[in-house]
């Protein structure tokens, strides 16, 4: 029964119901000199790289690859890392970083998910990062599986969301969730992949408020418009435990996919 269930296209359907607007190379080549250090050095990343197993002879595809938050890192440990994303502006802040860090080993590709990947080289290990929220699930797994000889490394929200769903529960929004993990690992197992989940926790964007009125303030910039019963909901909801409301609720979580391809 399981593997009757179209899982690619309840992906898509999930998708849009999100109303997920895909920023363009444009949006992302404005934000690469503002964010191009500021990602280098977190407790996510360290947590991911932990995970990886490679060698010094190996060779890694990174996809979307940003700032080189992930590639970088690995790059010392590797032979070659091929740093794939499709906004210019992205890899020009990836390669001034990788001259910062003297690295030598890395190569940009300027390319999307969308492209055939005719001249994107197979690799050993191949690494999706943060970067998973694509329109097609099904073409991208056949791409990475493709284009990885050893192991397929990624990371996808658990519930979809950046955002607090206890507030939004909290509040009665629409739920607006991207699709999760447990699609990909379905349309994995129709593919007789059995992939490997462990989970990497960070706080949400709710986190660190030292008062109400702050955390209030943080609720209304996720949610904009916040009534009178909206605040008092949030209010009670805050004062009935502070020190868990200073953190934020329940974290972030990113489920960590690995996996052999199956060609």
């Amino acid at each position: 029964m399981l593997k009757a269930i179209d899982f690619a296209q309840l992906y898509r359907d999930h998708l849009a119901r999100s109303g997920r607007r895909f920023k363009t190379p444009e949006d992302w080549d404005v934000k690469a000199e503002k964010i191009r250090t500021t990602v280098l050095e977190s407790a996510y990343r360290t947590a991911f790289v932990s995970k990886v197993e490679c060698s010094a002879g190996d060779t890694v595809l990174d996809v979307g690859c940003g700032p080189g938050t992930i590639a970088l890192a690995l790059a010392p440990q590797v032979k070659r890392v091929y740093a794939l994303d499709y906004s210019q502006g992205m890899l020009d802040a990836m390669l001034k970083n990788a001259a910062q860090l003297q690295l030598h080993n890395v190569q940009p590709i300027l390319a999307s998910w969308e492209e055939d990947w005719e001249d994107v080289p197979v690799c050993d290990i191949a690494i999706v990062s943060r970067a998973s929220i694509v329109a097609d699930m099904d073409d991208a797994l056949t791409k990475l599986n493709l284009h990885a000889r050893k192991k397929v490394y990624m990371t996808q929200l658990v519930g979809g969301r950046f955002g607090s769903r206890e507030i939004e529960t909290l509040l009665g929004r629409e739920d607006r969730s991207f699709p999760d993990h447990m699609y990909i690992i379905n349309m994995l197992y129709q593919r007789h992949i059995y992939p490997n989940v462990d989970y990497i926790e960070s706080t949400n964007r709710l986190a660190g408020s030292s008062s109400l009125s702050e955390f209030i303030e943080k609720v209304r910039n996720s949610f904009i418009d916040l009534s009178v019963e909206d605040i008092a909901k949030l209010s009670q909801w805050y004062l009935s435990d502070p020190e868990y409301a200073q953190q934020g609720g329940e974290p972030l979580r990113w489920a960590f996919l690995s996996w052999t391809p199956r060609q």
